[in-house]
């Protein structure tokens, strides 16, 4: 059983910046996926940023250059430093992580997910 806990979100001013973080605890593999992904209302739920556990890193194309995905393997965890923030980057971010067990079967878990919202 794994399990994710977000925080750091906010409401923030366009150009403001929020650094999120996630700590995941329990069953974690070694060989895994960390990632940031939001929905806005009316909207699918989009990837923001994946890391891999050997740190490398996917972007958005909407957000390259203005955010940044980290983790520390050692402590589980996981940020998102957003910076630059536009009123479109308004939205509920959730934390997830996908394990590959040792059956060779990916899993993923979820974050309940908190805030963001951008005003202009």
């Amino acid at each position: 059983q794994v399990q994710l806990v977000e925080s750091g979100g906010g409401l923030v001013q366009s150009g403001g910046s929020l650094r999120l973080s996630c700590a995941a605890s329990g069953s974690i593999f070694s060989i895994n996926v960390m990632g940031w992904y939001r929905q806005a209302p009316g909207n699918q739920r989009e990837a923001v940023a994946t890391i891999t556990h050997v740190g490398s890193t996917n972007y958005a194309d909407s957000v390259k250059g203005r955010f940044t995905i980290s983790r520390d393997n050692a402590d589980n965890l996981v940020y998102l430093q957003m910076n630059s923030l536009k009123p479109e980057d308004t939205a509920v971010y959730y934390c997830n992580i996908k394990i590959l067990e040792t059956s060779y079967r990916w899993v993923d878990y979820w974050g309940q997910g908190t805030q963001v919202t951008v005003s202009s």
